[in-house]
């Protein structure tokens, strides 16, 4: 990974006189990042104390059949115990613990929602591998823990019953799978998948400058393509500012685009968009080319392969 990010980063001016280190979050997004950090990082915290009150006290919950028992001495033990008495999971406490896995997985998700929300305005490096792994796939790392010890004691409890063991596991373990699934992220971006988008956006027209509608879920390089002609306000920033405001990518639509706006498209445009495609994808090893030009002059910018290593 370290290879593309110096493949990447090499071609990444921060305009047309200077070069920059890389995509970064303009300081709106981070700031978002951080309050929905937080906001997650209550709501698992929450998650987990309900967690524990179920634990703790909820499955320790008991009332005695027959007290009329009498004493008898166990041999083994040398303890007193009642005989004919029998301990039985309360219904209030069944009825009250089926309520908190459901709120325990309303949490969990939640929390889940935001933190990718998080990520995709301040995303990891790929290169940093366990922050990476951690920083994306923490939703689900909590979903584990706040459900799986809790649904092994649901199984090892005595005195359920045989329904409201079977029950409360299955609701128990269904919630579990979907928190968990829902805390994956699949396809988690990364500073190198931006800073790709970005690099392509400069190399094709020499600035970092791309357009947006409110409603879309893509940035273009040209406003005059008709998938921007919705009748909202077009937008124009930076691809850091396209992604503050929810665009996740640049369009693999780009040389159509460049044409409509009477723009030079690269000869190779179909190898950008296809390492474009699989850098997007989340691969590792990609390396995005740079723009071949039929006339030296189209090209927008001109910009030094780096000194090798």
């Amino acid at each position: 990974m370290a290879e593309q990010n110096d493949r990447v980063d090499q071609s990444t001016p921060g305009g047309a006189d200077e070069p920059a280190a890389g995509w970064k979050p303009t300081a709106a997004a981070k700031s978002r990042a951080t309050t929905f950090r937080w906001i997650a990082a209550v709501l698992w915290g929450v998650a987990i104390a309900a967690e524990a009150v179920s634990i703790f006290w909820l499955l320790r919950q008991r009332e005695y059949v027959g007290e009329d028992g009498t004493l008898v001495r166990d041999p083994d033990t040398g303890l007193l115990e009642e005989q004919g008495v029998t301990a039985q999971f309360p219904q209030w406490a069944f009825v009250t613990l089926l309520v908190l896995l459901v709120v325990i997985a309303a949490l969990a998700i939640t929390g889940s929602v935001l933190w990718k929300k998080a990520n995709r305005l301040d995303p990891a490096r790929r290169s940093e591998t366990v922050r990476f792994f951690v920083q994306n796939q923490l939703g689900a790392i909590i979903a584990i823990v706040a459900f799986l010890p809790l649904v092994i004691l649901i199984f090892l409890n005595k005195d359920m019953s045989k329904g409201q063991k079977t029950t409360a596991g299955i609701v128990g373990v269904v919630l579990a799978l979907l928190a968990t699934v829902i805390g994956v992220d699949f396809n988690p971006p990364s500073v190198e998948k931006y800073t790709a988008d970005q690099s392509a956006v400069i190399l094709m027209l020499g600035k970092d400058e791309v357009v947006w509608v409110d409603g879309g879920a893509v940035y273009h390089v040209c406003d005059e393509v008709s998938d921007i002609q919705t009748g909202s306000e077009k937008r124009t920033g930076t691809t850091a500012e396209a992604v503050e405001a929810g665009k996740s990518r640049l369009t693999l639509k780009f040389a159509s685009e460049l044409r409509t706006c009477g723009l030079a498209v690269p000869e190779n445009a179909d190898e950008i968009e296809d390492a474009l495609r699989e850098i997007q994808g989340g691969a590792v090893d990609t390396l995005l080319p740079a723009p071949v030009w039929a006339d030296p002059a189209d090209a927008p910018i001109e910009v030094e392969e780096a000194p090798a290593e």
